[in-house]
């Protein structure tokens, strides 16, 4: 399927260029179209409108556009043929660890299906850690985990302090692993979702109590060196605090526990 020309059904993309730098007319250009397809206006199998036209209806160069298709391309959205055009590519060929291309599947999520995804990816990676953790750390580390612990039950009630207290936690677990890989990647995914106001969803004061229970048993685990219940405390925590949080989704309800 062929997009019509944008001058007439096309997808509503407004011209950029009077309203941003010139040097940031290119990633503005590539966070548009990474929206349109996204989205769905252009699906799978679509073909991106002819250059000259869209350049036209962005408001950009030749030049930025193409240097914007190349960065799409890099992060699997398209793929670009010699005449036959730059095609949208199967969801399967996206690039989800993309900052860009993770954003907008978040953004434009209505069914919260993509952050349950993230919330089983984070789980699965951190727990992995939690178990390399409990069997590798040392007295040292032991204590350092400790203090952030302390640190979450000192700031109760104070949310911010609490929250920050929390991610260090969870830092410090990842950074004893040792697994610098998986650490990427769950920080990565952890970065992106806190960034959505979604992800947070609802965090009255009174989770925070249940909140800090789960994390004493992590720490309990780690601190005993039983690695299989260090694994299954943390992604079990994970998995709730997100389940607590969860809006209800478009259609009112809110999945069982993965």
């Amino acid at each position: 399927m062929t997009v019509p020309d944008p001058a007439a059904e096309g997808p509503r993309i407004p011209s950029i260029q009077d309203r941003m730098p010139a040097q940031r007319l290119g990633v503005a250009v590539v966070e548009a179209l990474v929206n349109v397809i996204v989205t769905g206006q252009l699906a799978p199998g679509d073909t991106l409108p002819p250059e000259v036209p869209l350049a036209k209806q962005f408001g950009v160069s030749r030049t930025v556009l193409r240097e914007s298709v190349k960065r799409l391309e890099e992060k699997g959205l398209v793929s670009v043929g010699q005449g036959r055009g730059t095609t949208v590519q199967p969801t399967r060929s996206w690039n989800m660890m993309d900052r860009v291309v993770l954003t907008a599947l978040i953004a434009h999520d209505e069914t919260l299906g993509v952050l349950d995804e993230l919330s089983v990816v984070r789980a699965r990676l951190e727990a992995a850690m939690a178990a390399d953790t409990a069997r590798v750390r040392s007295s040292e580390e032991l204590e350092t985990l400790r203090q952030a612990l302390e640190s979450m039950r000192a700031s109760l009630d104070d949310p911010t302090a609490f929250g920050a207290s929390d991610v260090r936690f969870h830092d410090i677990v990842m950074e004893i692993s040792g697994n610098r890989l998986a650490e990427s990647i769950a920080r990565s995914l952890f970065e992106r979702a806190r960034d959505s106001a979604r992800y947070h969803g609802m965090t009255p004061p009174s989770f925070h109590e249940r909140t800090l229970r789960e994390h004493e048993a992590v720490f309990a685990t780690i601190e005993a060196r039983t690695t299989e219940a260090a694994e299954h405390a943390m992604y079990s925590h994970i998995i709730d605090a997100w389940q607590r949080r969860r809006l209800p989704d478009h259609s009112g309800t809110k999945p069982r526990r993965m």
